[in-house]
């Protein structure tokens, strides 16, 4: 009699212990379209398009990925830049748009010199008039300012960030691009920056 009441308050313990972790765990959105987990995303990749030549370049960083694409810039040149992202085969580009007010791109450059303006087509521009990021215009002042420290460019796409601004501020010897507060990050992509 005493094991089948152990057994029985094992089994209790356990549905409620179940019960209590599917009830605090994380649902981002009901809404599936809302939804762009890392987990999900395969590439992150920049098309680099030089301004004077039109002569564009795809740098493709593969999320969890050991190594950096080296991105080419050139001091003095402009840049059309548009980033991707890719589930595998699939673009998964159009999810953000279909959920725009529900994401934000952060452009920070630690040891360069970029001055960078958003350039989205209209469907990528949030309800409160700041731009994703998807699109944008890189005037390269100096590419490496510190030839013996990396130059690099993190890019991080943020999901539900409770505000956002396309405001720059300067981070050690390098600019960011944007500022955002709350949110989760739905992926972040490392390019190193070389001449």
């Amino acid at each position: 009699m005493k094991n089948i009441f152990k057994n029985t308050t094992l089994i209790a313990g356990l549905l409620f212990l179940s019960a209590s972790l599917s009830l605090t765990s994380c649902n981002r959105s009901d809404d599936e379209a809302d939804d762009l987990p890392q987990e999900e995303l395969s590439d992150v990749l920049l098309k680099v398009t030089d301004a004077s030549t039109g002569t564009s370049v795809v740098y493709d960083y593969q999320v969890n990925s050991t190594t950096n694409p080296n991105v080419k810039l050139v001091d003095g040149h402009t840049y059309n830049v548009e980033v991707m992202f890719k589930n595998g085969d699939e673009d998964a580009t159009q999810e953000i748009k279909d959920a725009v007010d529900e994401h934000f791109l952060v452009y920070n450059f630690p040891n360069s010199d970029i001055t960078l303006t958003r350039t989205d087509d209209p469907g990528f521009v949030r309800g409160d008039g700041n731009h994703v990021g998807i699109k944008t215009k890189w005037v390269v002042n100096t590419a490496i300012k510190n030839t013996s420290a990396p130059a690099q460019l993190v890019l991080t796409l943020y999901h539900e960030p409770v505000t956002v601004s396309e405001a720059s501020s300067v981070s050690g010897n390098g600019v960011v691009y944007g500022t955002h507060t709350g949110g989760e990050t739905d992926a972040q992509a490392n390019y190193n920056i070389i001449n």
